[in-house]
């Protein structure tokens, strides 16, 4: 698998406003950007003004993406740091929030490697690569978001049932994640994403149907995608655990995570 689903809808990538934006906050963090990705409600909109742009700066290390070491210390030890960012385009304001990840980082968080959900489970949706600094690199960021999608699965299917439909299994996939940390969205965001990107979903799960641990089949009913997941029963008890002992942790992080934001975010408080 070396492909990665486009993103339905108009591309903001193409807007010159986010071009400005991004060429700012690569002069912000010293040219140590390697990668930006965007993801969210504006990318799903189309609409790069409606709120705020939820924007990952992956960088090449803390060191080199920051003049304050003390920036530089928080991010390496909790990572990752969240900023405010806007800039002012044809009489227009595009305000974004903007996340900063070193690369390595963000490579171990979408693995299996990493325990919590905070970063495979965000980038098991939609997402767009609008900066990369060279082919290599952009490959490398490819590669990452479908391991992200991989790894979501992977520790998912063992806690959800057995069957039912495609958007099913995501929308409770995504519950699982989102309920790892302190958010502000409704209750049913998981199930309006899963829906609304129902064949970017069907998309990355025929490509993991052979990756995974477990036997997953992808099937039509009725003109509806199904699935069917055969998973050991010792597998789903250590499953259920672990996802009681995220949600333990990723709140506490989601705490912790606030109170850094404080001191870095714009109006923080």
């Amino acid at each position: 698998m070396n492909t990665y689903p486009a993103v339905g809808g108009p591309d903001p990538g193409q807007s010159p406003a986010l071009a400005q934006l991004l060429a700012e906050l690569r002069e912000r963090h010293n040219d140590a950007v390697d990668g930006i990705l965007l993801y969210g409600s504006c990318l799903r909109s189309g609409d790069i003004f409606d709120g705020l742009l939820d924007l990952y700066l992956i960088c090449e290390d803390y060191s080199s993406a920051y003049e304050k070491w003390h920036l530089a210390a928080a991010n390496w030890l909790l990572p990752p740091n969240v900023f405010y960012a806007q800039t002012e385009y044809d009489g227009q304001l595009l305000r974004s929030k903007v996340t900063v990840i070193s690369g390595d980082d963000f490579r171990r968080g979408c693995s299996r490697r990493w325990f919590q959900s905070y970063i495979w489970g965000r980038f098991a949706q939609p997402t767009r690569i609008v900066y990369s600094r060279n082919p290599e690199i952009h490959q490398e960021l490819v590669e990452c978001l479908q391991e992200a999608v991989h790894t979501l699965l992977l520790r998912a299917l063992p806690a959800l049932p057995q069957s039912g439909t495609l958007v099913q299994l995501w929308e409770q996939a995504l519950a699982l994640s989102y309920n790892t940390e302190l958010r502000t969205e409704r209750s049913d965001r998981a199930a309006e994403l899963a829906q609304n990107a129902a064949q970017f979903y069907a998309t990355v799960t025929r490509q993991q149907l052979d990756s995974l641990a477990f036997a997953l089949k992808v099937y039509d009913d009725n003109d509806e995608l199904h699935y069917q997941c055969h998973v050991p029963q010792h597998k789903r008890r250590t499953a259920g655990l672990a996802w009681l002992l995220r949600r333990i942790q990723g709140k506490t992080l989601s705490i912790l995570r606030l109170v850094k934001a404080l001191f870095t975010f714009e109006g923080g408080l």
